[in-house]
């Protein structure tokens, strides 16, 4: 009877194998509409030649207020209230915060409304190592160079510009539409924070919310070869951690056993060591769900046996680096340090500072708890700034996201639509703190090369593209 052990586990690995296979071979797309696009036009000359203006008012954002050039923020909002008569004459114009506006059409019937979000404000350009003019507007070869023209003056002006044109055809939303605006985005201000505090007091009640994030990309998940429409239904929270060390200081002739610098290597080094778990949040899990579907079959036998193989992949990831690891677990990237002044002398203080991106399921309390147990040095103060949690995740049923989805698809014909977890930071995670239909989607075809170009140099955009961001958001205005 010595067989019937071996037996008994040959079968069971065969059942096993029979599983993940038959798992695998089942894990094919869902079925989706492929909706007819709803025909649009407008004044695209004039359109290129207003947006080209925007993009010379020098709306630079920074921490250090004394810094920004305020009249360059009030000349943009009065040009746009010529560039956009309509707007400014059926809209209710509220402003909150520093620089927050907040405009409202009135819908025909009360219900859930609609909020198209965007930040006029941009980031500081090294003006000295960019092909054309930072703040130029300038147009060659069909591209229009300058800061802002992806991040976000390009969705800023197509909300303004879609809203402009189907205004002069009498257009109605069916329930109330809001444009929410904000000029201190780049520099994490009060603005939107402010907006949603009012509507949060008139107990708006909110159908969908559509803020810059992912947008239409190629070769972003193994093994599928088709573009992809990101949308993110939630974001990862973030903080900069300082690792501060006191000492009485002294010449560097004399230094004691341990200087507080080397203490300081020694904490990032162990941080370092120690990886935080992978995790499988919702909207990670809803993106290998739906990308998985559509990849070879090595990878859906993973993705399909999550099951069964997500360790593995939470090793993998690991391994790989970059967005992939960033998708699964909180990140930790030292970017900061500060000692002595001389290189003679032990500084009296020493700091190194880490950017943490903090995965849904984990807060920023835990993350200097974890910090905490791994240093195991009660002498280097661990002090949190913009700490923010992680944000909700937003449903992917519902009426908001499934117009979302269909107008993707009408403007991009054939392309997967995928929800995922921004690992970047934006201003849709206020109102995700009173709604859970809040989606960040920016409506444009991205490379790569043109994904590094924001906050980079020679950020530009195509005529074309942006003639698609103002189709995009003539469409969507049309089914609310």
């Amino acid at each position: 009877m010595w067989w019937i052990a071996p037996a008994i586990a040959g079968l069971l690995i065969a059942a096993f194998v029979a599983v993940i296979v038959g798992r695998a071979l089942a894990f094919n797309p869902k079925a989706v509409s492929a909706p007819v696009p709803e025909k649009v036009d407008f004044d695209k000359q004039i359109a290129v030649e207003n947006f080209c203006e925007l993009i010379q008012f020098k709306t630079v954002s920074y921490f250090d207020k004394v810094k920004e050039d305020r009249t360059e923020f009030d000349k943009l909002t009065e040009r746009i209230k010529t560039m956009f008569p309509l707007v400014h004459a059926k809209c209710e114009l509220t402003r909150h915060g520093d620089k927050g506006l907040l405009y409202k059409l009135k819908g025909e019937k009360r219900g859930p409304c609609t909020v198209l979000m965007a930040h006029y404000d941009v980031v500081p350009a090294e003006e000295d190592a960019w092909e054309k003019p930072a703040f130029g507007g300038v147009v060659e070869d069909g591209i229009i160079w300058g800061r802002g023209t992806l991040d976000t003056k390009c969705t800023f002006f197509g909300i303004l510009q879609a809203a402009e044109t189907l205004l002069s055809k009498e257009y109605q939303p069916r329930h109330d539409l809001y444009f929410s605006f904000a000029g201190d985005e780049e520099v994490t201000g009060d603005s939107t924070p402010s907006i949603v505090q009012y509507f949060k007091k008139n107990n708006v009640e909110i159908g969908l919310v559509v803020d810059e994030g992912g947008a239409v990309v190629e070769n972003v998940f193994p093994g599928v070869k088709k573009s992809c429409a990101l949308i993110g239904t939630a974001e990862k929270g973030i903080m900069d951690l300082h690792f501060e060390m006191k000492s009485k200081g002294g010449h560097a002739s004399t230094p004691p056993a341990h200087t507080i610098v080397g203490e300081l290597a020694k904490a990032v080094t162990a941080v370092e060591k120690i990886p935080p778990k992978a995790r499988l949040t919702p909207a990670t899990k809803e993106m290998f769900d739906t990308l998985g579907r559509h990849s070879n079959f090595g990878i859906k036998l993973l993705l399909a046996n999550l099951w069964c193989f997500k360790p593995l992949f939470g090793l993998a990831a690991r391994m790989i680096g970059g967005e992939m690891n960033a998708l699964m677990r909180t990140t930790y990237a030292f970017t900061a340090m500060k000692g002595s002044d001389a290189a003679n002398v032990l500084p009296p203080k020493a700091e190194v500072v880490a950017n943490i991106r903090i995965i849904s399921g984990e807060t920023y309390d835990g993350v200097i708890n974890r910090v905490k147990n791994i240093i195991k040095n009660d002498a280097i103060r661990l002090y949190p700034t913009e700490e923010l949690n992680p944000s909700p995740t937003s449903t992917t049923s519902g009426e908001g996201y499934a117009t979302l989805t269909e107008t993707i698809r009408e403007c991009w014909q054939g392309v997967i639509v995928s929800p995922y977890l921004m690992i970047a930071s934006s201003d849709a995670k206020h109102y995700s703190l009173i709604s859970d239909k809040v989606y960040r989607f920016s409506p444009m075809a991205l490379s790569k090369e043109e994904r590094a170009m924001i906050h980079g140099h020679n950020e530009r955009i195509p005529v074309d593209k942006l003639h698609g961001v103002v189709k995009f958001y003539m469409r969507l205005i049309l089914k609310r």
